[in-house]
C-alpha cells in the first residue's frame, strides 16, 4: 500500500498547481474569456460558422479563481466536469503572444482557433492569421516553453 502514496501525492501536486495557473480574465472583475462559453467551442457547429457563442451568468462555473460563463446547464456541466478538456490553451491567455515571448496577454474569446485538438485564444486577427499561415507546431512550442516558464517562476 506505501507504494501507491506517492503517486497519490504526484495527483495531489499536479491538481493543486493546474488550479493556481492563471486565467485570461476580464479587467474588472473575474469573467474568463469575455464570458464566452468554452464548450461551444468544441460544438461542429460553431468551429463551421466560427462564431463564438456567449456564455451567461446564470450558467457560471467557478474554476481556477475565474468565473467560467456558458449559455446553458448542459455546457456547465460538460464544463465542471472536465474543465482541463474544455478550456482553452493557456487558459485563454494569446497564444501568439506567448509564442512570441510578450508574456501574458489577455483575449476575450473573439478570435480563436483549434490546432491540432486544442482551443486557442488570440488577442487579435493577425496573431491568428500567423498560426494559420506559419508554422503552427513550432509557434505552438514556443508558446508551450513560455507558458511552463510563467508557470515556474510564478510571473502572473
Amino acid at each position: 500500500m506505501i507504494k501507491y502514496i506517492p503517486a497519490f501525492l504526484l495527483l495531489l501536486a499536479s491538481t493543486l498547481s493546474l488550479a493556481n495557473e492563471p486565467v485570461s480574465k476580464s479587467y474588472w472583475g473575474s469573467k474568463a474569456i469575455g464570458g464566452h462559453d468554452t464548450v461551444e467551442y468544441h460544438s461542429p457547429v460553431v468551429r463551421t460558422q466560427h462564431k463564438e457563442v456567449a456564455g451567461d451568468k446564470r450558467f457560471a462555473v467557478e474554476w481556477n479563481n475565474a468565473s467560467w460563463h456558458f449559455a446553458s446547464q448542459a455546457s456547465a456541466d460538460k464544463f465542471a466536469a472536465d474543465p482541463k478538456r474544455f478550456r482553452p490553451e493557456y487558459n485563454g491567455f494569446c497564444s501568439n503572444a506567448l509564442s512570441l515571448g510578450e508574456g501574458l496577454i489577455t483575449t476575450d474569446g473573439t478570435v480563436w482557433e483549434f490546432f491540432g485538438d486544442k482551443l486557442h485564444l488570440f488577442y487579435a486577427e493577425q496573431g491568428r492569421q500567423r498560426w494559420l499561415n506559419g508554422d503552427w507546431k513550432t509557434y505552438k512550442q514556443q508558446a508551450d516553453t513560455a507558458w511552463a516558464a510563467k508557470l515556474n517562476n510564478a510571473e502572473y
